[in-house]
């Protein structure tokens, strides 16, 4: 194995194959609100940090971009895809600016976009695209945040009035931890269970006012402050309880189900559970935008990382008894260096996620169930990994740095605090992971179902022979790669989806005791919960590297080309580096090909380190929203 040098390339290069489909969005940002500074005061108060923000939103709601990801037939442009990029680089700024933006336009806006209709297009799109309309999305209540079917709040049709009643029946019913409620928003897409005539009809979504233009709580709406947070302290997230509080009928959001003026429910999907899901599917928008501004985050923590590396000297070196830049010590390079090539990796993965939504989602195209489905798993595993990711690499950063990177001034502690959230809002992490493996147990078992009895009997050969190696350890895969390249990524590719497929059907043939009669479903369930995570995670790993590695290929520019190619073996040898357990116990290395792994992660840390300041300069970044005294001169301490 032998790690090719690569000449220096330019970050503008790098920011070219970066920028990819929308890179026209992403230089419309970085001139509209690229010199604000988007860093509050550390010792900014709560009230004060939330007026900066809605001043912030103000301005971003004259600069039209929110308004691009809309109906072109209400003043939109109709660019979903645009208008989640821009948001995700709101992320190199000030993080409570991307969240209250999101909740406006991604959340509150996008479902009145999606599960609204013409009545509530027609009176309500333009206002909230102009920013006129603040809004809340009311799912989270107090006793449910993952489990959403199973809501408290109640919306029951009253036929007398032709006007639904919406109730928060007891404590864990309150809707909770909801962004934009507890100063600014107006009106709350609730999410409630829909009663007609007695009998519910499963969670749906109604359009209800909470405040007054006056700013005043409206009678019946009990309005209270989340409170001061870990982080994400400019947006004004709080509590709602509804007593009896009276919206007319056609307050539903009603694309996917109707009542009629005497109660009558309609729906054009007739089961519960499967409009349940696509109602949820429609929003994915919401945790695709959270994945992307978790990788912003990321890219400017090893920004500022990488930068400070690249001048902070310490100890000397005996044959020169100069003191050494900290990058130049593996450590430090080991430290910082797989987590960039991890988020390259995520940056393309999220690239392909964004392009697929804008092709589900664009106006005027026909539903496919498939693709929203595949979709859904995607953005799913996608925003799981990156923001666990950002949560790692961004204390990474912060370790790098020393003493610096604890100073709030520095950026780095506000990163921590602000991005924690991330892996459990718009779905917790762990839930998304076995949303992740339970569609591709969905997708194994039709597999196998459409097998023949020839290409049955082959399947459950190899299931044998798999069983055997995993019992006995024999050799089965070693003799196969002994001698591949660890820098070929066919090799790379073959790791992974190996580990994946294996951990897929080892899982069904665990989950298959489930199908018996009789069997505690939830027993069984519950005891290969580990089992079902590292499935989730292992096709995760794989579809980001497949991601990275079609990026690459698609590089126009050989040198950059070079460059990214040895950046995607970083990502992929860290990956399998972080499984050589896995890759051992079940016969795929020997103990040297493990430490070969080692080795070669050792080599490419090297290679790379020439080129660490252009790859994340190569984000581009606006200078503004990286200033900070850790990467001035007065800060160059020695010692």
């Amino acid at each position: 194995m032998t790690v090719e040098r690569v000449n220096a390339i330019g970050p503008a290069a790098l920011q070219r194959v970066l920028d990819g489909r929308w890179a026209a969005v992403r230089d419309d940002v970085r001139a509209q609100m690229g010199g604000i500074r988007l860093h509050p005061d550390p010792d900014l108060g709560t009230s004060e940090h939330r007026d900066l923000v809605a001043d912030w939103m103000r301005r971003l709601a004259e600069s039209r971009r929110p308004h691009t990801g809309f109906d072109p037939a209400y003043g939109g442009e109709g660019d979903v895809g645009g208008v989640v990029t821009a948001f995700q680089m709101l992320g190199y700024g000030d993080l409570s600016l991307l969240v209250k933006a999101g909740v406006q336009w991604g959340l509150f806006g996008g479902a009145v976009q999606v599960l609204g209709t013409s009545r509530h297009h027609d009176k309500y799109l333009k206002q909230i695209m102009d920013g006129d309309l603040p809004g809340c999305f009311a799912m989270t209540e107090t006793g449910h945040g993952s489990d959403v079917q199973n809501l408290g709040t109640t919306a029951t049709y009253d036929p007398a009035t032709e006007e639904f009643e919406i109730h928060t029946p007891d404590a864990a019913a309150r809707k909770d931890y909801i962004g934009n409620a507890a100063r600014d928003g107006r009106m709350a897409v609730v999410f409630a269970q829909l009663i007609t005539g007695g009998a519910s009809h499963g969670v749906h979504a109604l359009l209800v006012p909470i405040r007054s233009e006056e700013g005043s709580a409206l009678p019946g709406v009990t309005i209270s402050d989340c409170g001061r947070k870990a982080g994400l302290n400019g947006v004004d997230n709080g509590r709602l309880i509804f007593d009896r509080v009276r919206v007319p009928r056609e307050a539903l959001l009603n694309r996917y189900a109707e009542v009629a003026p005497d109660g009558t429910y309609t729906s054009p999907i007739e089961n519960e559970t499967r409009r349940f899901f696509t109602m949820l599917g429609t929003l994915v928008r919401g945790r695709i935008s959270v994945a992307g501004g978790a990788g912003s985050a990321t890219q400017k923590a090893l920004a500022i990382a990488i930068r400070y590396g690249e001048t902070r000297r310490q100890f000397s070196d005996p044959a020169t008894g100069e003191e050494v830049v900290v990058l130049d010590y593996l450590a430090h390079q080991r430290k910082l260096l797989p987590a960039l090539a991890t988020t390259y990796a995520l940056h393309f993965a999220q690239e392909e996620l964004v392009s697929a939504m804008h092709a589900v989602q664009a106006f005027g195209a026909e539903p496919d169930e498939a693709a929203q489905r595949t979709l859904e798993t995607k953005a799913a595993g996608i925003k799981a990994v990156g923001t666990w990711h950002a949560t790692a690499t961004i204390q990474a950063c912060r370790e790098a740095c020393g003493g610096a990177g604890y100073l709030a001034e520095n950026l780095l502690p506000q990163l921590k605090a602000d991005t924690d959230v991330f892996t459990t809002f718009e779905g917790d992490n762990t839930v998304l992971l076995q949303l992740v493996a339970k569609g591709l147990l969905s997708e194994y078992g039709a597999r196998v179902k459409k097998l023949g009895p020839l290409g049955m009997a082959r399947f459950v050969g190899e299931q044998v022979a798999g069983s055997v190696v995993e019992r006995t350890g024999a050799p089965a895969m070693i003799g196969q790669v002994r001698h591949r390249d660890l820098l070929d990524r066919g090799y790379h590719r073959a790791l992974l989806v190996d580990r994946e497929d294996h951990l897929l059907a080892a899982l069904a043939r665990r989950l298959r005791k489930a199908l018996t009669p009789g069997a505690d479903q939830f027993g069984i369930f519950n005891a290969a919960q580990d089992h079902l995570l590292r499935a989730a995670r292992a096709h995760v790993d794989r579809i980001v590297f497949d991601a990275f590695a079609a990026a690459v290929e698609r590089t126009g520019d050989a040198a950059v080309k070079r460059l990214l190619d040895q950046v995607c073996h970083l990502y992929a040898l860290s990956v399998i580096e972080s499984e050589r357990a896995w890759f051992v116990e079940h016969g795929r290395f020997t103990a040297a090909r493990s430490r070969a792994v080692t080795t070669a992660v050792n080599e490419l840390c090297a290679a790379l380190r020439p080129h660490a300041r252009a790859l994340v300069d190569g984000f581009g970044i606006p200078e503004d929203w990286l200033a900070c005294p850790l990467l001035g001169t007065d800060m160059l301490v020695r010692g």
